[in-house]
């Protein structure tokens, strides 16, 4: 059993930064897709960042100014956010996937609120 605990969710002015960090309960580098997606109210979840055998890919909505990092000695993937904006606001979710054709896993989320 997998388990991803994501941390660093909070309430940040827009224009701010914040990082989020997912924890995996086993070695981080043995992930075929490691990742972040959010899900904002009303709206279906959406990719953020993933690394996905070795290539790194962005949702439209990462715009230049998040950075998705993984650590393989610490066995974590953060999420450096920056210029964020009030449509930033969700639940952030870690995502990983052992093998191509298995199953994921999901984190429990951390919120996310970009307000003044």
């Amino acid at each position: 059993q997998v388990q991803l605990v994501e941390s660093g969710g909070g309430l940040v002015q827009p224009g701010g930064s914040l990082r989020l960090s997912c924890a995996a309960s086993r070695n981080i580098a043995s992930f075929y897709v490691v990742g972040w997606y959010r899900q904002a109210p009303g709206e279906q979840r959406e990719l953020v960042a993933k690394i996905s055998s070795g290539t790194m890919n962005y949702g439209g909505s990462a715009g230049g100014r998040f950075e998705i990092i993984r650590d393989n000695a610490k066995n974590t993937v953060d999420l450096q956010m920056s210029s964020l904006k009030p449509e930033d606001t969700a639940v952030y979710y870690c995502y990983g996937q052992l093998y191509p054709t298995s199953s994921g896993y999901w984190g429990q989320g951390t919120q996310v609120t970009v307000s003044s």
